[in-house]
Parts: structure tokens; C-alpha cells; sequence
């Protein structure tokens, strides 16, 4: 490839690369021993390079994929990888999103190399980490409720474990055999990568590769800067509010100023809330997500997914805010609903901008839920009503955004724990009107066949997903809870004792409509 790539030798090479993600993702999938990872797939797979930059990402969860370049960055500055190493971290404040998103990271090495030619990282939500409620996810204040946290530490060397440092870990944690298995099949993942990276080497050779690698990254920033010029420049103005931290905290302001010149773009935070004594603090990798995913979606082309995205890019995020918390903070659902919020906030921001791509809000929620006792902890999202945009209807009953998760089947959740579903259902016209229609939330609720520990973490209960162009705003979520007969309506952001025979039902938000609703579609 001594020659600059043409486009079409361009995206080949691309695909050659995120198809080792991709094989990664499945080995995870198909080794992964708890629901979340093999019915969910809330796992995510990359390639990056010799110094650490990303080159490549499968298509998985785009929260984990825009922060986990933090954590290799971490793990590199703690570790000088040898042949056969693995480092596992979960530390939000060296690339982590929160505690129960556990990753790996190995290096790949070439002949007789005695550093890495590329790293390979792939992150999983592991269904419960020693948290004090079952499945890590509650309302926390301090990161030391939420379970055991992790700084870059070697767990293999050489390609043996290290003795009594995962079961260190795992004995803090219900359910270790469940977490040894999906531990190991992340290592089997990485396997999987040094595979394909052999296979890879053998069909292009060295050079070529290296060189490809370097020209996807340029092409990503072109195509980044093509997006920033098609924006007049200026500066664009966002603001959102979260409902609250779950502790009577809110609204919540989270706000953007995204200035604009020529091919460079400024996302400045200032202005968000300070740190909040619930979890729905993030860390700037989870900003850095949002930021990363918005680019690339409102590019529209499909841009290649690696590092040379973000170098048209200043971000810029307040200390001690909600964005960048005081160690020690609880951040719990900082990963799963500011990171949704945070992408309203900038689309909110860049609407005025680019009139003809933003579509309305989604659901800005993950709808969060955990269930278990001591012995095991259950953890799922659960998908809602997508946002229209200038060109079709929001999607129904799926997940948007930072979350690209499947809902456990019915089939699975009885099979995982001791309850009936007994609704689950599209939440038919929650979606906003519009001359696109805002997608549908969903409809779920359980019966519980004995007592558990529960926890919801969710958003948009308070206030609607907006519509857009005059659009109308979908409907708000809504979390009630039916005991001995009677129902009452629970906050969006709860946790307690469940008894058997009693009904939690989650009804998640719709997505808003975009353009007048007396217009019709062609």
C-alpha cells in the first residue's frame, strides 16, 4: 500500500479490521455465561494500535466504545505488556465507565517484537460486582457501595493467571462462578483477536497494514472535518435537565456551548451541575462517548469508528462537576442515563445547526432494573420509543443512542429468576405526532414468585422527550408497583424489598415526533 488508498481499498481494509471486533464480539457472546452477556449483548470489542489509538470498533455499544481508548491509555501508562499479558481494570476515573463494565486488555505481538504491534480491549456489564445491593446498580453516594473497583492490575502474565488475585475479586462479588465465566470468556475474545490479527498479517503483510491502519485514522478525521465545515460557524447553545439523583436532587442542568470555526470544533461543558450526591455522576470518557457517537451520526456517511474522529475536537469539562466528579463519587448511572441525556444535550445544542439531520428526542433512558438476593443478581435495560427525524418514523420498542443492548427475552428472565412476566408489550401512542411519528416505548411488568432486592434507575419520568420542527414530545416513563392489591407509583429512581406477588411495571418513554403533525409525510 505504498500508494494513498482509494476509497473503495479504504473501506475493504476497514472491514478487514472490524471484522476481527466483530469475531471477538461473537466468541464473547457465545462463551458468556450470564444473561447479560449472551442474551443482551452488553459487551463491546476493539483493535487499537502500537501506541494505542484506536483503529477499529465492532458496531456494539457505543458508551463502552467511545471511553474504552481511556482505559487502554490507563492500562498502557500502568503496564509494559510482555507476551501473554492481560490487564483488567473498571476505575472510572482511568477510562471506566462504572463499576460493572469489566475490561481486558491484552497486546499483540509480531516475530520477534518486544513491543506490542496492537492491543485488543473488549469491555462487559458484569451482572453484579460486591455492590451493596444486588447487581451494583442503586442509589449509591460513594463508589465504595457500588462494589469492588479496579485499577489497572495484571491478572495474566505470560499467559498464566496470576494466583488469588481474580479470586481476590471474585470473593467480594455474589454469583463468582457466574463472573469467572464471563471473565473468561472476554479472555477467550481476546484470543479470538490475536487470531484474526495473525490471519490479517499473514494476507497483507506488516507494512501494508501499518499503513492502512494510519490512512483509516486520516480518513476519519476528513470525514469528521467534512461534518464540522457543513456547520456555520459560530457558536451553538445547549441546555438539558436530568430529573434528579434519586435523592431529591434535581432538575439537574447539564449544558454544552459548541463553538464552530472553519474545520475545528469546541464542546465546552461549562455551566453542567456540580458533582451530585446520587449516582448520576459520569466521568469525561463517558462525555467523550456522547461526543464521539453524535459526530458520527450526524455525519451522514458512515464514518470509520477510530481515534482520528475526535482530532478535529476540543472537548472541554468542568472539575468537580457532574462530568468529572471528585474521586470517590458515585457514578453508577452516570454511564447508562446522563450518557443519554448528555447526547439530547448535544443534539439540542446542534439542531439550529443542522436542521436537516438532527431528529427528535428518543427515550433518554436505559430504564435500568436489577433484581436478586445474595446468591444472584439480575440486570437488564429495557428499550423504548426511538426519536423521529426529517426523514422517517422513530423506531419502536428498541434501544437508542448510548445503548445498543437487546431485551432479555421473557423466555430467559423466568429461566434466570423466580418471577412471571406478565406484560410485554409496545406502550401503543406514547410515541410524540408529528409529520414523522415518535417511535413507542415498551410495556413490561413482572410478577415476583418470591422476595428480591430491587433497584430502578431510570430518566424521562419527569419530563418528556421533545419533539422537534414542531413536533409533539413523546410520553414520559413511568415506574409503579402493585403490592397486596394496591398500586402506587414509584419514583424514577427506587430501590427496596419486593415481596412475592408483587408487580413492578416499567412503562418507557416515547420518542418525540419531528415536523408538524398536520403536515403529512410524503
Amino acid at each position: 500500500m505504498s500508494a494513498p488508498p482509494d476509497p473503495v481499498q479504504l473501506r475493504v481494509f476497514e472491514n478487514l479490521l472490524s471484522a476481527i471486533a466483530d469475531e471477538m464480539g461473537t466468541a464473547l457472546e457465545r462463551m458468556g455465561f450470564s444473561p447479560n452477556i449472551k442474551e443482551r449483548l452488553d459487551h463491546s470489542c476493539a483493535v487499537f494500535d502500537g501506541v494505542g489509538e484506536m483503529v477499529a470498533q465492532a458496531e456494539h455499544m457505543p458508551v463502552h466504545l467511545g471511553a474504552m481508548p481511556m482505559s487502554v491509555r490507563a492500562a498502557l501508562d500502568a503496564h509494559r505488556f510482555g507476551r501473554g499479558d492481560v490487564i483488567l481494570l473498571n476505575d472510572p476515573w482511568q477510562g471506566g465507565t462504572h463499576l460493572p463494565d469489566l475490561t481486558m486488555v491484552s497486546g499483540y505481538f509480531d516475530g520477534d517484537d518486544d513491543t506490542p504491534l496492537f492491543y485488543l480491549a473488549n469491555r462487559a456489564h458484569h451482572a453484579d460486582v460486591g455492590g451493596v445491593i444486588p447487581g451494583s446498580m442503586g442509589l449509591f453516594r460513594t463508589i465504595d457501595e457500588e462494589g469492588v473497583l479496579i485499577p489497572p492490575t495484571l491478572v495474566i502474565e505470560g499467559g498464566v493467571e496470576i494466583p488469588g488475585v481474580l479470586e481476590g475479586f471474585f470473593s467480594k462479588m455474589r454469583n463468582p462462578g457466574e463472573r469467572r465465566g464471563d471473565l473468561d470468556a472476554q479472555l477467550g475474545a481476546l484470543r479470538v483477536g490475536e487470531m484474526g490479527l495473525e490471519r490479517l498479517l499473514e494476507r497483507i503483510g506488516r507494512n501494508d497494514l501499518l499503513e492502512g491502519c494510519g490512512a483509516l485514522q486520516d480518513a476519519a478525521e476528513r470525514h469528521v472535518e467534512r461534518l464540522i465545515a457543513s456547520i456555520p460557524d459560530g457558536r451553538w447553545h445547549g441546555e438539558e435537565f436530568l430529573d434528579d439523583d434519586g435523592f431529591q436532587t434535581g432538575p439537574i442542568p447539564l449544558r454544552v456551548a459548541v463553538t464552530v470555526s472553519a474545520l475545528a470544533a469546541h464542546f465546552d461543558f461549562t455551566g453542567s451541575a456540580p458533582a451530585t450526591e446520587g449516582p448520576m455522576n459520569c466521568n469525561p470518557a463517558v462525555v467523550t462517548s456522547a461526543v464521539f457517537y453524535v459526530l458520527r451520526t450526524l455525519a451522514g456517511e458512515e464514518i470509520p469508528s477510530n481515534s482520528g474522529c475526535l482530532r478535529p475536537v476540543e472537548i472541554t469539562i468542568p472539575t468537580d462537576s457532574i462530568l468529572d466528579p471528585p474521586r470517590g463519587s458515585a457514578v453508577a448511572a452516570g454511564n447508562v442515563e446522563t450518557s443519554q441525556r448528555l447526547v439530547d444535550l448535544l443534539f439540542t445544542a446542534l439542531a439550529p445547526a443542522l436542521p436537516d439531520r438532527v431528529p427528535a428526542q428518543s427515550q433518554g433512558t436505559m430504564n435500568n432494573l436489577v433484581l436478586g438476593n445474595d446468591e444472584i443478581a439480575y440486570y437488564e435495560t429495557i428499550g423504548g420509543g426511538g426519536g423521529a427525524s426529517p426523514r422517517s418514523d422513530g423506531i419502536s420498542g428498541r434501544h437508542s443512542h448510548m445503548s445498543n443492548t437487546r431485551n432479555t427475552p421473557v423466555e430467559q428472565l423466568e429461566h434466570a429468576l423466580a418471577v412471571r412476566v406478565i406484560e410485554y408489550s409496545l406502550r401503543r401512542g406514547s410515541g410524540g405526532s408529528g409529520t414523522h411519528v415518535g417511535g413507542d416505548g415498551i410495556v413490561r411488568e413482572i410478577e415476583l414468585l418470591e422476595s428480591f432486592e430491587a433497584a430502578i434507575l431510570s430518566e424521562r419520568r419527569q419530563s418528556a422527550p421533545a419533539g422537534l420542527a414542531g413536533g409533539l414530545a413523546g410520553e414520559p416513563g413511568r415506574n409503579t408497583l402493585t403490592h397486596e392489591g394496591q398500586r402506587r407509583e414509584l419514583p424514577g429512581k427506587w430501590q427496596g424489598i419486593l415481596a412475592a406477588g408483587d408487580r413492578l411495571r416499567i412503562e418507557t418513554p416515547g420518542g418525540g415526533g419531528w415536523g408538524n403533525p398536520e403536515t403529512t409525510a410524503e
